[in-house]
């Protein structure tokens, strides 16, 4: 073990478990997790070697097929071996805890950005200034810095990073003469409008809009134009009852109106792009991450237009913020951080890793190596990057970390948005319900 590992309690598996929100789930690691493509599961030192280290990300064979290309001109330039390991999003997390708490944690993983600070307050991550000058990160924003800090400590560099956006498919508007409100200015109110001239232009066919009230990505965008922290930089819930009844019911208002979609309709398709309602043309606009416009623009025939959230010139302050898909984070207890660093470091800031990885996971953190890559990127990448250089020059409310506790309000929300949806329970009901389980979340 090098000197720069600091000495850490082992985590037990079931503290890790409750304070990850994990005890409830499935952890076997037998069959029932079938990998997409590799699973992990750890425990496999069958090629041992000193300079060999282990990171594990998910997703699918493709993100996968250009990670490895990125890694392949790591390992020929520093002889270092990188033993690699992705499945699902849906187990990962579940494997992630239950190597951490088996004492075989891998040196560099993809950590999420909900589960950050859970990891980071029992000491399982590494703090990038205890590491000198390994890893540079002059080159991120302050946006994108911040991502990973948690009292001070940075744990972490952002894969990539990503905002939520509105895309509107314009072959409807065109077709049916709507124009398109003005993405720098609309209001909540704008989008209300346009989504009820869709429907009505199109006879009922197409809904003007749609989105899910139960993510958290969104209300939390909401919750900032009102004045309001969703979550506070103390890890407290600082979202109002009136802010949160008022989000059920600007939805509900379009619902009614017309442009919004009836209740039942986002249990009707699968997830991805190709399965998405812009894709099978039922609606007309909706939010999705930033890293993925080219894929719901080429499934959706090529021709979208990507929007700021609404309310952002109209709204108590502003409510976007730059964000990432997940970091990279390196575990406190490997027993090879200064080959974890050098990859870590070449993932950041070497332009060769950005070239091969794509817009996979986002822009890249490095904002020059993101203007650089400019010009070799697809029309709808090369929208989706200046959205996010242009976001990271502006004066944004900051985006903290889930507090221990977050990913049992985002089960809350889901829940109770859903009774909501189908009128089970008033939005007044709903707001209190899901302030009074936020809080008590925060407080387990």
């Amino acid at each position: 073990m090098n000197d720069r590992t600091p000495s850490r309690p082992r985590l037990s598996r079931r503290n890790l478990m409750k304070t990850s929100g994990l005890s409830g789930l499935g952890l076997a690691l037998g069959p029932g997790l079938a990998a997409c493509g590799r699973g992990f599961g750890g425990g496999d030192d069958s090629s041992g070697g000193e300079g060999e280290i282990n990171m594990v990300w998910w997703g699918d064979a493709a993100r996968a097929e250009v990670t490895e290309a990125a890694l392949d001109i790591f390992t020929e330039e520093t002889g270092i071996a990188v033993k690699t390991e992705y499945q699902d999003s849906g187990p990962y997390q579940d494997k992630l805890a239950t190597r951490f708490a088996a004492g075989d944690e891998p040196d560099l993983m993809a950590q999420r950005m909900d589960s950050l600070r859970e990891f980071a307050d029992r000491g399982a991550l590494l703090d990038l200034n205890t590491a000198g000058d390994a890893v540079d990160l002059s080159g991120l924003s302050e946006s994108a810095r911040a991502l990973a800090e948690v009292d001070g400590a940075v744990y972490g560099v952002p894969a990539g990073l990503n905002a939520i956006g509105f895309i509107v498919n314009r072959d409807i508007t065109d077709e049916h003469g709507i124009a398109i409100p003005d993405g720098d200015t609309w209001s909540w109110d704008d989008l209300a409008e346009f989504s009820a001239s869709v429907t009505e232009a199109t006879g009922g066919e197409v809904y003007g809009t749609g989105f899910e009230a139960s993510t958290l990505a969104n209300i939390i965008v909401w919750i900032r134009q009102q004045g309001e922290d969703f979550f506070t930089e103390d890890g407290r819930f600082g979202a109002s009852e009136a802010s949160v009844q008022a989000w059920f019911d600007m939805i509900q208002a379009m619902r009614d109106a017309g442009g919004f979609p009836p209740a039942g309709f986002f249990e009707q398709v699968g997830g991805g792009a190709e399965q998405s309602y812009i894709a099978a043309g039922t609606l007309a606009s909706q939010i999705i991450p930033t890293n993925n416009f080219l894929s719901y623009s080429q499934a959706a025939g090529g021709n979208l237009a990507l929007l700021r959230m609404p309310g952002e010139t109209t709204g108590v302050r502003r409510g976007q913020s730059v964000d990432c898909p997940h970091l990279w984070s390196i575990a406190s207890a490997s027993e090879h951080q200064d080959e974890a660093l050098r990859l870590l470091d070449f993932l950041a800031n070497d332009p060769r890793a950005s070239q091969a990885t794509g817009t996979t996971r986002g822009v890249p953190p490095n904002s020059q190596i993101a203007e650089d890559l400019m010009g070799d990127l697809a029309e709808e990448d090369r929208t989706a990057t200046e959205y996010l250089i242009g976001l990271q020059g502006e004066d944004l409310p900051p985006s903290f970390p889930y507090p221990p506790g977050g990913s049992a309000i985002a089960d809350a929300l889901a829940a109770i948005a859903t009774e909501v949806e189908f009128g089970s329970m008033s939005s007044s009901e709903a707001a209190a319900a899901f302030v009074a389980q936020s809080q008590d979340a925060l407080e387990q």
